[in-house]
């Protein structure tokens, strides 16, 4: 067996075996890091194992240089998973074996790797960070004839008041997207990602992302994007506009992207990343969302937790920041967002 960084030829290859692998998430495609590459330069160094000219295990990682800390692996930026796949343990252990030891070539000294755990009792989960999944019957007709009435009755409300959506795997609305994600990070106090970075997205995941958009007459008042991979979907991103929350597009969005990809024969939606028991958790949870913990290490410290996995209460300073952040014009947060966003690996 030998080991050797993946360059962008070997992208057809990479994704037959991601699309294959029972644990591979929509995150786990090739496409992830090369967008990355084009839209913040970040070097990928994503490995693959092989034997005898077969893949049998692959990395995903991105070296994460920052001007004013010292370099950085992480599997994978700007997501909640990106472990090594593989065939047997073995192979998984050379894998991060070899990372480990070209991280240690550039001098870095932390390598974030972002895995999930069995699930655990639920007692063992309050305050921490899960993945909220839900399993999808087949249909989407099975899918709503499973929720709760209240809940088909708030998607129903959605659309009796006037909503609709626009949903396809192009980039053609990712302008009315952007503008929506753009007013929620300010209000947020959080830099936003460029849109270079979504149009990345859209580049190399092709027929794989799907984007959503709800309006009210012309005016778009939600979005979100989901990226695919063999039969599993996943939402990185959804945004509404506030003061149309009243109206319910939230639910039409959520339920036009649960529609598709159920539709599409996926068996499994990932509703990202919540704090077990606090809002977004609830809301996902009332979809039918399991949570799975996450199991995010620092290879370098020999597995011992990263301080990302078990929030805290954010520091005086940062929440200044995120107050002042949140008052400056939004052609400031765009512009500037994006240059502190892409040193931001979360």
């Amino acid at each position: 067996m030998k080991i050797r960084q993946a360059n962008p030829v070997d992208q057809a290859a990479w994704d037959k075996y991601v699309n294959g692998h029972k644990d591979a998430s929509p995150y786990h495609r090739f496409a992830w890091v090369l967008s990355i590459k084009q839209a913040y330069q970040h070097q990928n160094i994503s490995l693959l194992a092989v034997d005898n000219e077969e893949i049998v295990g692959v990395l995903p990682c991105v070296k994460m240089q920052n001007p004013l800390r010292r370099v950085n692996y992480c599997a994978l930026p700007f997501c909640d998973i990106g472990f090594a796949l593989a065939n047997d343990e073995e192979i998984l252990n050379a894998l991060q074996s070899e990372a480990l030891s070209l991280l240690q070539q550039s001098k870095g000294n932390s390598f974030d790797y972002r895995d999930t755990a069995n699930a655990a009792d639920d007692t063992e989960l309050d305050g921490k960070k899960v993945r909220m999944v839900l399993p999808l019957p087949g249909s989407a007709e099975a899918l709503l004839a499973g929720f709760k009435s209240k809940l088909r009755s708030q998607i129903r409300k959605a659309e009796k008041n006037g909503l609709n959506c626009e949903i396809a795997s192009s980039p053609k609305n990712i302008d009315d997207f952007y503008q929506i994600f753009a007013i929620n990070m300010r209000k947020l106090g959080s830099p936003v990602h460029s849109k270079k970075w979504f149009e990345a997205l859209f580049t190399h995941y092709a027929e794989h992302i799907i984007l959503s958009v709800v309006y009210k007459d012309t005016i778009p008042v939600g979005a979100g994007i989901v990226l695919l991979n063999g039969n599993k979907a996943a939402i990185p991103w959804a945004s509404t506009v506030a003061k149309y929350n009243k109206l319910a597009p939230n639910m039409m969005l959520y339920w036009s992207l649960l529609e598709h990809v159920s539709n599409l024969g996926c068996t499994e939606f990932d509703f990202g990343r919540s704090t077990y028991g606090e809002g977004t958790y609830k809301f996902k949870r009332q979809w039918g969302a399991e949570p799975i913990p996450l199991a995010w290490s620092n290879l370098v410290a020999q597995q011992q937790p990263i301080a990302e996995n078990t929030p805290s209460k954010p520091s005086q300073i940062r929440s200044l920041v995120e107050k002042t952040w949140a008052k400056l014009p939004l052609g400031v947060t765009t512009t500037l967002g994006p240059k502190i966003r892409k040193h931001i690996s979360l």
